[in-house]
């Protein structure tokens, strides 16, 4: 059974100052989304399901899918967001989309296989899709048995401001046992610090194992993930800021509802456009892996 790819496009990449997900990178104006594409097609993933606010779908169909979407299925859906649970309401004061699990049931309808979940603008690498395709090529539909990418925290922070990132623990095989998303890590000289908000601070090594939101499902998840939607939103609804995120989901059904989610590691470089001033490193990189031979000049005929 061929893998689907779920890749969450629906910001609009404020911190960056426009549409990140649509900047060119590679050496024919490829975008970083291009590349992940072309190495989960290698990896043996059969359709991309992209979750896009209408806002961009524009963009998305006069600058993305003309140039791939005859070497792989594509569709696209909606992230609404009064798309919530019978029950609820969205709240007046509610401006911005409800996070990244929230996205994940914005495509539940077009989901029928084992699943890769990605965020349009991170760039992944190669070997990190043949890991999480070889574990999901191996999945049945019903199953419970999960699993995630990890990358080294160091590895994944920018030289520019603050990221958000998903800081994992794991027991001696390899299985996830907890993980706290920590939404202000700053690179520092000998380390990462996380600015909590009850002003807090805590120090990181930068060796620890973190979510990139690269993460592996069954459609056995989705409807654990609609019942703790509807937990979250009982909790938060009514704070404006207030986020579903995946690993809220990875978290519960491990701890809770006996499911496991296996922590692949990957010798795959992470790197991603969150202001502006990265874009020139991820250029760089992305023609220093074209000359190395690891991408063609033009990843598409």
């Amino acid at each position: 059974m061929k893998p689907s790819l779920v890749i969450l496009a629906a910001g609009l990449g404020s911190r960056y100052g426009g549409i990140k997900q649509i900047e060119p990178v590679g050496v024919n104006d490829e975008i970083i989304l291009e590349f992940s594409l072309f190495d989960a097609i290698r990896a043996g993933f059969g359709k991309a399901i992209f979750v896009i606010r209408e806002e961009i779908e524009k963009d998305f169909t006069k600058h993305v899918l003309p140039r791939f979407s005859s070497s792989i299925p594509c569709s696209f859906v909606f992230q609404h967001m009064d798309d919530l649970p019978e029950g609820f309401s969205l709240p007046r004061e509610r401006k911005k989309p409800w996070g990244t699990a929230h996205a994940v049931l914005a495509a539940r309808k077009e989901i029928a296989e084992p699943f890769a979940v990605i965020n349009a603008d991170d760039f992944y690498g190669r070997d990190a899709f043949k890991v999480i395709g070889d574990f999901l090529s191996q999945r049945a539909n019903e199953e419970d048995r999960y699993c995630m990418v990890g990358y080294k925290l160091k590895n994944t922070v920018s030289e520019h401001g603050t990221v958000s990132r998903g800081i994992c623990e794991t027991d001696e095989k390899g299985m996830l046992t907890g993980m706290e998303e920590h939404t202000r890590l700053e690179k520092l000289s000998d380390g990462v610090m996380s600015y909590v908000p009850d002003g807090r601070e805590l120090k990181f090594s930068g060796e620890e194992p973190v979510s990139m939101n690269l993460f592996g499902f069954t459609p056995h998840v989705l409807p654990d993930m609609e019942r703790i939607f509807a937990d979250f939103l009982r909790e938060h609804i009514h704070e404006p800021k207030a986020e579903f995120y995946i690993p809220t989901v990875a978290n519960r059904v491990v701890k809770e509802l006996g499911a496991s989610m296996a922590v692949l590691r990957s010798d795959a470089h992470w790197f991603g456009i969150t202001y502006q001033e990265d874009r020139p490193a991820v250029v760089e990189a992305i023609r220093h892996l074209v000359r190395e031979g690891v991408y063609p000049e033009r990843l598409w005929n």
